[in-house]
C-alpha cells in the first residue's frame, strides 16, 4: 500500500513534526509512505517538495490580502483564519498518481486551495484528513474558542473585525466547504478526543467518519537519559531544579507567556527561597526576552528542531510547563513525558487526556496563574517525583509509540480501501 501524506511544511510547526513522524512510523511498519510539502527543510528522500517559485509567495500574500480586506484593513487575527483561496494542483504529480491513499494534514497558507481539494476528492482516491486544529470543521478559524456557530452555520465571525455579518467571509467559506464535502466520503482523524467531540458537533461533518488517533513519537529516541550528562552538554547548573518552557515563538500570547510570568512571580513571592534554587530553561525564538520578565534565573536557548538535541534538553530538566491557551495534542508534552519529565498544563484541548492529574503531572484550572503556580510547586516539592516521572514515561510509551499509532492508521487505511470491512 502506498500513502501520500500532505502538509504545508516538513519540519516547522506541530503538524509538520507529527506528519513527518507518522510517515516514518508507517514506513517502519510495512507501508510505503511519502510526504509532500510546500516547504522542504531536509534532504530526506521520502519527503517531496513542491517546486519553489515566486508564485508560492504570491499565493500566500494574496490570501492574506483578501482576509485583510474583509477585516476592514485591520491586522486583528490575520493569521488566526484561513480561506484556502490559493494553492497548488497536485493531482498530476507522479507521487499523487501512484498513491493508493491521500492523507491530508495541515494544508493551509497556500498549500492547497478548496478547489485543489475538490480535484483530489474527484480523483476517486480514498482521502484521510488528520485535523491538527479545527479549521476543517469551521468556516475560517483554526480554533473556534467560545464560538459555536460552526455547529450550525458560520456567520458573524468573532475573528473578523467588528464581529462580521450574516454573510461574512466565514459564512461564504463555510458554504463552500459544505458543498465540497457533500457526497464525498472523507475519513477525518482528530489527534485528541477533545477535538473529536468538537468535530462531531460541526454541521460540516454530518455523515462523515470522525475518529481519534493520537500523533506518534519515537520512544526509542525520546526516552530518559542521564540528567547530569544532559545538563553538562548545555552548560546548565547541576544543583537545583530546572523547569522548561518552549515554543517556536516564546512571546506568542496564545502560548500563555503572560500566565507563565504571573505564575513565576507568584512562586517567587510565596516561596522566596526558590529564587536561589529554581531556574527556567527556555527554547524558542525571542527566548532571551524572558530574562528580564521572570524572577528566576533564565537559561535561553534558540529554537530547536533537531530531535536528538530536544531529547537532551528534556532530560536536562525536572519539569515541563505549557501555559498554552489553545491546544490540540501538544507534541512537546508527549516528548517530555516520553523522556520521563512530568508536565504542568492548563485544562484545555487535549492536555487533560495526556496529563493524568496528580498521577503523571498536574492539570491546572484554565487561565488560573495561581493554580499553575501550585502545580509547579507540587510537582517539584510535594509529589513522589520518582513515581511521577516513571508514570509520565509509561503513559507516553503505552499510548503514543510509533508502532501503536501506525497500526491504528493501517487499520483505517484497510477499512477505507475495502481490504476488510
Amino acid at each position: 500500500m502506498k500513502v501520500l501524506l500532505i502538509n504545508t511544511s516538513e519540519r516547522i510547526g506541530g503538524a509538520a513534526v507529527a506528519a513527518s513522524r507518522l510517515m516514518e512510523s508507517l514506513n517502519n511498519n510495512g507501508i510505503k509512505a511519502k510526504l509532500l510539502v510546500r516547504d522542504k527543510q531536509t534532504d530526506q528522500i521520502s519527503v517531496v517538495g513542491l517546486e519553489r517559485s515566486w508564485l508560492h509567495v504570491w499565493k500566500f500574500v494574496w490570501e492574506r490580502v483578501i482576509i485583510w480586506k474583509s477585516n476592514q484593513f485591520k491586522k486583528n487575527n490575520l493569521f488566526a483564519v484561513d480561506i484556502a483561496n490559493t494553492g497548488t494542483d497536485i493531482t498530476s504529480l507522479p507521487e499523487f498518481e501512484e498513491a493508493d491513499i491521500i492523507h491530508l494534514h495541515w494544508i493551509n497558507q497556500g498549500m492547497l486551495s478548496l478547489r485543489n481539494i475538490q480535484k483530489i476528492l474527484n480523483s476517486g482516491k480514498p482521502v484521510v484528513w488528520t485535523m491538527h486544529d479545527m479549521w476543517p470543521c469551521t468556516g475560517i478559524c483554526h480554533h473556534a474558542r467560545e464560538c459555536t456557530n460552526y455547529q450550525q452555520e458560520c456567520h458573524d465571525c468573532p475573528f473578523i473585525y467588528g464581529g462580521g455579518s450574516k454573510k461574512d467571509l466565514s459564512y461564504r467559506i463555510f458554504r463552500k466547504k459544505q458543498k465540497l464535502y457533500k457526497n464525498k466520503p472523507i475519513s477525518f482523524v482528530t489527534c485528541s478526543q477533545w477535538l473529536e467531540e468538537q468535530a462531531k458537533k460541526s454541521a460540516l461533518l454530518n455523515g462523515q467518519r470522525v475518529i481519534s488517533i493520537p500523533n506518534p513519537i519515537n520512544t526509542n529516541l525520546f526516552k530518559p537519559h542521564d540528567k547530569k550528562e544532559a545538563r553538562n552538554k548545555y552548560m546548565l547548573p547541576q544543583d537545583g531544579k530546572l523547569i522548561l518552557f518552549g515554543s517556536v515563538k516564546t512571546t506568542d500570547k496564545r502560548k500563555g507567556i503572560d500566565y507563565l510570568i504571573e505564575s513565576c512571580n507568584i512562586l517567587a513571592t510565596k516561596y522566596p527561597e526558590l529564587k536561589e534554587t529554581l531556574g527556567v530553561v527556555v527554547f524558542g525564538n525571542q527566548s532571551t526576552q524572558l530574562e528580564q520578565l521572570l524572577p528566576f534565573h533564565v537559561y535561553p536557548l534558540n529554537f530547536v528542531s533537531n530531535e536528538h538535541e530536544l531529547v537532551d534538553i528534556y532530560n536536562a530538566v525536572d519539569l515541563f510547563v505549557t501555559p498554552s491557551l489553545e491546544e490540540n495534542l501538544p507534541n512537546t508534552i508527549m516528548e517530555a513525558m516520553a523522556c520521563g519529565v512530568p508536565c504542568v498544563g492548563f485544562n484545555v484541548g487535549g492536555i487533560p487526556e495526556m496529563i493524568d492529574h496528580l498521577h503523571n503531572g498536574y492539570v491546572a484550572q484554565y487561565k488560573s496563574a495561581a493554580d499553575f503556580a501550585n502545580g509547579i510547586h507540587w510537582a517539584l516539592t510535594e509529589s513522589e517525583y520518582g513515581t511521577l516521572s516513571e508514570e509520565a514515561c509509561r503513559k507516553a510509551v503505552a499510548n503514543y509509540s510509533e508502532s501503536i499509532i501506525a497500526k491504528r492508521y493501517i487499520d483505517l487505511y484497510n477499512k477505507i480501501t475495502g481490504k476488510y470491512a
